[in-house]
């Protein structure tokens, strides 16, 4: 039999994050609870070859290639299903923790039968008494999801609450609640991945639930800040292709009819100032990339982005 959770890593070119995660996991959860799967979105650092020699007794899963976020994770997810763990903790590299959040998230799932996914609160490492995500919430009217940062007066005692999305950063799922819903939306490839999947298992019939007495700590941003032309700034053009076309995506499935109209005038008015400052700025690669995920993002048929084989169902 296999232990109950298995912790699912996915490495990009990061490997000194992805050990130090993994270190941390080691030195403070109980190894009796747990697997580490680490897998590999096609480095190009050698980042297999040094993680490998450092941990050789993880498992490993080579992808060979960039799948983005959510093809990465669902190949471990499939390893995970088809080797009987009961949960997956998917967790990124650029995180660390200082308590059990493996025994604390476990042991809420098993005590909560309809819950399919739980999340811890996450700090900044950099501010680590400031949250960066906490309760996942979904602005019907504006079309837009928000995370309650507001800490509980008494956050080592302080009582569950349900939400409506849990983070791809940290969540631990039950991997029957995933038989159900499906996997990460494939074609998503980055961003509202979690969010998409965090529906379809409320769709399912199931519950998520945040979790503030258990922590841990995120750097944030690590693989999103790649190397670009200086007068584009930090952040890589392409993100803003990521997550303007699969905003409109995630609005297009799960918003109100009835309220669209807002969803879309409030979201058009914030893109298009968002289009016109990178023109002013003279950032044509972010414009570009822009344009081309509002296009797709309004465009794509909705049979083909929610098809099955994309959702591995």
């Amino acid at each position: 039999m296999p232990k109950p959770v298995a912790i699912i890593l996915l490495n990009w070119n990061t490997p000194q994050h992805t050990s130090d995660c993994i270190q941390s996991i080691l030195q403070y959860c109980d190894s009796e609870l747990f697997d580490i799967i680490v897998a590999d979105n096609g480095s190009t650092d050698n980042s297999l070859t040094l993680l490998r020699r450092q941990f050789p007794d993880l498992t490993y899963i080579d992808n060979q290639q960039n799948l983005g976020f959510a093809e990465g994770n669902n190949q471990a997810l499939i390893h995970s299903i088809s080797a009987g763990y009961k949960y997956s903790l998917l967790m990124n590299t650029d995180t660390l923790v200082d308590e059990d959040i493996v025994q604390k998230l476990s042991a809420h799932l098993n005590q909560h039968p309809q819950v399919a996914a739980v999340q811890p609160t996450i700090y900044w490492m950099h501010k680590p008494t400031e949250i960066w995500n906490g309760e996942g919430r979904f602005n019907k009217l504006f079309g837009t999801t928000v995370s309650d940062t507001s800490a509980p007066a008494n956050p080592t005692i302080a009582p569950f609450t349900i939400a409506e999305w849990v983070t791809g950063c940290c969540m631990m799922i039950k991997n029957d609640a995933l038989q159900q819903s499906g996997l990460f939306n494939k074609l998503f490839f980055l961003y509202y991945e979690d969010v998409d999947l965090s529906f379809r298992l409320r769709k399912a019939g199931y519950v998520l639930h945040y979790l503030p007495s258990s922590k841990m700590y995120h750097e944030a941003g690590i693989s999103a800040k790649v190397s670009a032309p200086k007068k584009e700034g930090q952040l890589s053009p392409v993100i803003h292709y990521y997550i303007s076309r699969n905003h409109l995506w995630f609005i297009r499935q799960y918003g109100k009819p009835i309220l669209h109209p807002a969803n879309f005038l409030y979201n058009g008015l914030y893109y298009s100032a968002l289009l016109i400052y990178f023109l002013l700025r003279r950032r044509k690669q972010k414009a570009s990339f822009l344009f081309k995920g509002l296009k797709e993002g309004l465009f794509t048929p909705k049979g083909l982005i929610w098809s099955k084989s994309n959702l591995h169902l």
